[in-house]
């Protein structure tokens, strides 16, 4: 299992419609010690902010932005490598059969739940033989 201080610097991008969610989401990842992207509201700013080439180590994702589902941010970050923890509370109804490997946060959720899906995602990099 991951540890919080290994969490320190990671570049996470958050992408949430709802600000108190945002909020807690960026005091979240700052206990833990990663350095929050954004947040973007809309899949249009997500993509804007993924288009200019800042580094990323993982997304935080909402599926439903005002309406939208969140599928164009994915497709755009699984091309760029980057892994992917969808947010939301409505189950994992909405997920593509091409996400549910993903890790989904069910919503509402603690830092607890937070560490474990980053912990996900982390992980294969932790055991890549160092």
């Amino acid at each position: 299992m991951i540890r919080p201080r290994e969490f320190s610097g990671r570049r996470i991008l958050v992408v949430e419609d709802d600000g108190l969610i945002a909020m807690l989401l960026e005091a979240m990842l700052g206990d833990l010690g990663c350095k929050v992207v954004g947040p973007a509201v809309s899949v249009d700013e997500a993509l804007e902010m993924i288009g200019t080439g800042v580094a990323l180590d993982a997304a935080l994702l909402d599926l439903n932005l005002d309406g939208s589902p969140s599928y164009p941010v994915a497709d755009a970050l699984t091309k760029l490598g980057v892994p992917v923890v969808f947010c939301t509370g409505y189950g994992d109804a909405m997920l593509r059969p091409s996400d549910r490997s993903a890790p989904l946060l069910r919503k509402p959720y603690r830092s607890v739940d937070l560490a474990r899906a980053l912990g996900e995602v982390f992980a294969p990099a932790q055991t890549g033989g160092a």
